[in-house]
C-alpha cells in the first residue's frame, strides 16, 4: 500500500457507485467513489501524475496495470475539482480454514502534502467499509494492506483496537495463518513468510527523495521503531503485511461512529 499523508496524533466485492457515503466533516476535500472500470483516460492520467509526485520507481504502464486489478477508487478533490488524493481498493470473498471471510484490500493511497492532517480520506474510507459490512453482516470483514511507510502503519491504531503486527502484543496463531494465506495468494513468491514482508527485486514504487525521511521525534516513537525493525527495506519499496478485522467491536470510537454511518447507509 503506497500511502503518503499524516495520521492524526490521537484516536480518531465490488459495490455500486450508489454506495458512496455522504461524508460531511467540514473539510475542503470532497470524496467520491468510482468503479475503476469507469475511469476515463484523463482520470487515470491524473491518478498517475499525483502518484509520481511522491513516488518513483514505477512506470505509468505498471501503475495502470496495478490499477486495473482494483475494483474501486476513492477520489478526493478540492473546491476547484482538482484531484488531491486517492485510494484504490479491491474486495473479495474466500474460504479460509473452512469458513467464509471477506477481504478489503488497500492499494495505492496518497493525499497531497498541503492536505496532510485532513481526515477526509480516512473518514470516507471507514464509512465505505461500513457499507461493505452491511452488505454481508454475518461474514467477517478483514482489512488487508501492505505498508511501505511508517505513516501508514501509524494509522492502524487510530482505527482499530487490535491489528497485526502490533509492537505491543504478539500476533495470535490464527491471525498469523490468515495473514500468510492472504499474502501468499496475492503476492506469491514475493512474500516472505519468515519476515511478513513483500519484497520486489526491482522496486514496484518507493517514496521519492525527501518523502521517506523520518524525523528525530518520530524515531523516538515505539510504533515507528517497531515498523523500521520489521521492514528495514521500506525505502526500497518493501512492504509489511498488516491485517485487522473491521467490526464495530474492534474499532476506536471515532472510527466506529463513521463505520456505523456506513452500516446505516
Amino acid at each position: 500500500m503506497a500511502t503518503i499523508g499524516t495520521p492524526p496524533d490521537g484516536p480518531p466485492e465490488r459495490q455500486p457507485a450508489s454506495a458512496t457515503p455522504a461524508v460531511d466533516n467540514g473539510l475542503r476535500l470532497r470524496p467520491r467513489f468510482a468503479q475503476v472500470s469507469t475511469l476515463a483516460g484523463d482520470d487515470r492520467q491524473r491518478l498517475f501524475d499525483l502518484y509520481s509526485r511522491y513516488y518513483q520507481g514505477m512506470s505509468q504502464a505498471t501503475f495502470l496495470a496495478d490499477l486495473a486489478v482494483k475494483d474501486t477508487v476513492l477520489l478526493l478533490s478540492d473546491e476547484r475539482d482538482e484531484l488531491q488524493g486517492f485510494s484504490t481498493l479491491a474486495v473479495w470473498s474466500q474460504l479460509h480454514e473452512g469458513r467464509d471471510i471477506r477481504v478489503l484490500f488497500s492499494g495505492d493511497t496518497i493525499i497531497a502534502h498541503r492536505y496532510w492532517g485532513s481526515q477526509a480520506l480516512p473518514l470516507s474510507w471507514i464509512t465505505y467499509a461500513g457499507t461493505l459490512k452491511a452488505a454481508v453482516p454475518d461474514v467477517p470483514l478483514y482489512w488487508f494492506l501492505i505498508v511501505k511507510g511508517q505513516r501508514t502503519y501509524r494509522f492502524l491504531p487510530t482505527f482499530a483496537a487490535t491489528f497485526y503486527p502490533d509492537w505491543r502484543h504478539p500476533t495470535p496463531a490464527g491471525m498469523q495463518a490468515l495473514m500468510h494465506d492472504l499474502a501468499a495468494r496475492r503476492f506469491g513468491e514475493l512474500y516472505d513468510p519468515a519476515t511478513g514482508v513483500v519484497r520486489c527485486d526491482r522496486t514496484h514504487g518507493h517514496l521519492a527523495d525527501g518523502w521517506s525521511d523520518i524525523s528525530a521525534r518520530e524515531l523516538k516513537r515505539r510504533d515507528v521503531a517497531y515498523f523500521l525493525a520489521r521492514n528495514p527495506g521500506y525505502a526500497r519499496g518493501h512492504e509489511l503485511v498488516c491485517l485487522c478485522e473491521l467490526a464495530q467491536s474492534n474499532l476506536k470510537p471515532i472510527a466506529r461512529r463513521w463505520f456505523e454511518q456506513g452500516l446505516r447507509a
